[in-house]
């Protein structure tokens, strides 16, 4: 028997004498004294982190967990499966720690994805799906550690749900799509008679303002026409004269519409009185 021998980088070997624990190989150029030291022997891990039986690869190991039945915090049944990725950090610990160090990590990788989704309800196991990932790591670490083991991360890969799960579930988004359908119905509703009373009240203000001004050119143009009658009369009779005018433009107004009936004062005596002042009586007339 060769007294050296060689690692490949990324592997070693436990190496034991008289059948304990002496030390670990790393990778290079190693030596083994015969008869007292042999490798320690790790077949029943099978094709994970195993090189020919001896040899112990230190790579990222890749475990898949078969398919089970969990069941939700609503008591919904599902099916899960996961990818635990892995490697070994301390050889010694993954060797006499455990029996068989890949075929744990499949149960407790199992064991930890049924109980974070047990934990959760349906709608959060199907969105928080990478919380549910990371969670499940984070309750793996202290397992990993007695083992001599590193869980860098775990990714679910299946969830699948019964048929009367899975049409009740659409049932539920096509209620929740409709529901949402009809608030953002209503919310533009709202908007829009919010936006339509303000374009009213804008409009009425315009109106009152234009208005407002209307009156107040009009009443600028009878203060005007006032002051020009009254320099030709008297104030008052001015006043009376633009009274009477009023008066027959109202009739003009209310006379437009073909099918109304007006109805006239038999005399408008008395109406107007004009100021005796006003009333100069006809100088005796020159009989030619």
């Amino acid at each position: 028997m060769s007294i050296f021998f060689t690692v490949p980088q990324s592997c070693c070997v436990v190496i034991e004498r008289f059948g304990k624990f002496a030390r670990v190989a790393r990778g290079g150029l190693r030596i083994k004294l015969p008869v007292i030291e042999d490798f320690h022997r790790v077949s029943q891990w099978g094709t994970y982190s195993n090189r020919y039986g001896w040899l112990i690869e230190l790579t990222e190991q890749q475990t898949d967990t078969p398919v089970r039945e969990c069941q939700t915090k609503d008591n919904v049944d599902i099916q899960a499966s996961a990818t635990v990725f892995w490697q070994i950090v301390d050889p010694a610990r993954a060797v006499y720690e455990a029996d068989n160090v890949p075929a744990f990590v499949q149960t407790v990788g199992l064991n930890a994805l049924r109980a974070e989704i047990g934990k959760l309800d349906l709608d959060q196991v199907f969105s928080e799906r990478h919380a549910l990932n990371v969670r499940i790591a984070h309750e793996l670490a202290e397992t990993a550690q007695k083992w001599g083991i590193s869980f860098n991360r775990v990714e679910i890969q299946e969830l699948k749900m019964r048929d009367e799960t899975a049409t009740a579930m659409r049932q539920q988004m096509e209620a929740e799509r409709r529901r949402r359908a009809t608030i953002a119905d209503s919310e533009g509703q709202a908007q829009a008679e919010v936006k339509l009373a303000e374009a009213q009240k804008h409009a009425a203000i315009l109106r009152a303002e234009g208005q407002a001004k209307a009156l107040a050119t009009l009443g600028e143009a009878e203060a005007a026409y006032l002051g020009k009658l009254a320099q030709h009369t008297s104030r008052e009779c001015a006043a009376q004269i633009l009274l009477a005018q009023k008066y027959v433009d109202g009739f003009h107004v209310i006379s437009k519409n073909p099918g109304d009936k007006v109805f006239l004062p038999n005399s408008f005596n008395g109406m107007f009185s004009m100021p005796v002042a006003e009333k100069a009586a006809p100088s005796n007339p020159v009989l030619k």
